[in-house]
C-alpha cells in the first residue's frame, strides 16, 4: 500500500468516526429534557463509590465527569465534597449541567479532546466510553490515561456484549466483552485494580453493564 492510499484510508476512517459521534450528540440532543426525566433518578451510587474508594490520598478529589450529560452525578461528587469539572459533547446537556450542578462543565467532542495534563484524582465515565468508536479507542484512553496525576483512578461503566459496534437507535455504541475491554484499557498503560457487573444481585445474563476500575502508574 502506498503513503497516499494509507493516508486516504486515515482519512475516510477519521471522517467515518467524525460522522458516527456527530450523529450520536445530535440523537441526544433532539431530546434532552426527556433524557433527563429519564436517568435523573437512577442510582449509581455503586459506582461513584467505587471511583471514590480506589482513589488514593486525602479528600477533597479532582474529578472529570466524563459525560455527565444534564449533570446528576456531577451534583452527587459535589455534595460529598469533592470538585468535579464536567465534560460533554452535547451543547444542550452541558447547559443543563451547569444549571443543575453548579459546577464548571466543558462541552467537548469525546474524539476531539483538549485535556489538562496531570490535572485529576479520578475519571468517571459512566455510560459514555462505549460511543467511542473502537479505532478511535486507544487514542481517547491515552489522553484520559495524560490528563490523570500518577496513581489516579479511571472508572468506566458500559454495556457489554460480543464485541460488536454500530449505529444502533440513532446513537453509535460498541460494546465490548471483557477481554477486549481489558486489552484495550491494559494498552493505555492502566493497570486494573477491579470488575464487577451491574445491576448488583442479579445473575449474569441480567447484568448487561460491565464496571472497571483502572490505575495510572505512579512513574
Amino acid at each position: 500500500m502506498t503513503n497516499d492510499s494509507k493516508q486516504d484510508d486515515n482519512a475516510q476512517g477519521d471522517a467515518e468516526q467524525g460522522r458516527a459521534v456527530a450523529d450520536t450528540l445530535a440523537d441526544y440532543a433532539s431530546a434532552p429534557e426527556a433524557f433527563w426525566q429519564g436517568t435523573h433518578d437512577h442510582d449509581v451510587s455503586q459506582n461513584t463509590a467505587a471511583l471514590l474508594g480506589a482513589i488514593e490520598g486525602e479528600a477533597p478529589f479532582a474529578i472529570l465527569d466524563f459525560g455527565c450529560g444534564p449533570g446528576r452525578d456531577l451534583k452527587r461528587f459535589t455534595e460529598l465534597g469533592h470538585a468535579p469539572i464536567g465534560l460533554d459533547g452535547t451543547a444542550e446537556f452541558a447547559a443543563m449541567a451547569r444549571q443543575h450542578s453548579g459546577c464548571e462543565v466543558w462541552q467537548q467532542n469525546f474524539i476531539a479532546l483538549d485535556l489538562p495534563p496531570e490535572r485529576f484524582d479520578g475519571v468517571f465515565a459512566n455510560a459514555s466510553l462505549f460511543h467511542v468508536p473502537s479505532a478511535a479507542l486507544p487514542r481517547v484512553l491515552g489522553e484520559l490515561y495524560a490528563t490523570l496525576k500518577p496513581g489516579g483512578v479511571l472508572f468506566a461503566s458500559n454495556p457489554r456484549g460480543d464485541n460488536q459496534e454500530g449505529m444502533s437507535g440513532g446513537r453509535y455504541g460498541c460494546f465490548h466483552d471483557f477481554d477486549s475491554w481489558h486489552a484495550y484499557v491494559s494498552a493505555a498503560g492502566f493497570a486494573e485494580i477491579r470488575h464487577y457487573y451491574r445491576p448488583e444481585g442479579q445473575p449474569r445474563e441480567r447484568q448487561p453493564w460491565l464496571a472497571t476500575l483502572w490505575r495510572k502508574g505512579l512513574a
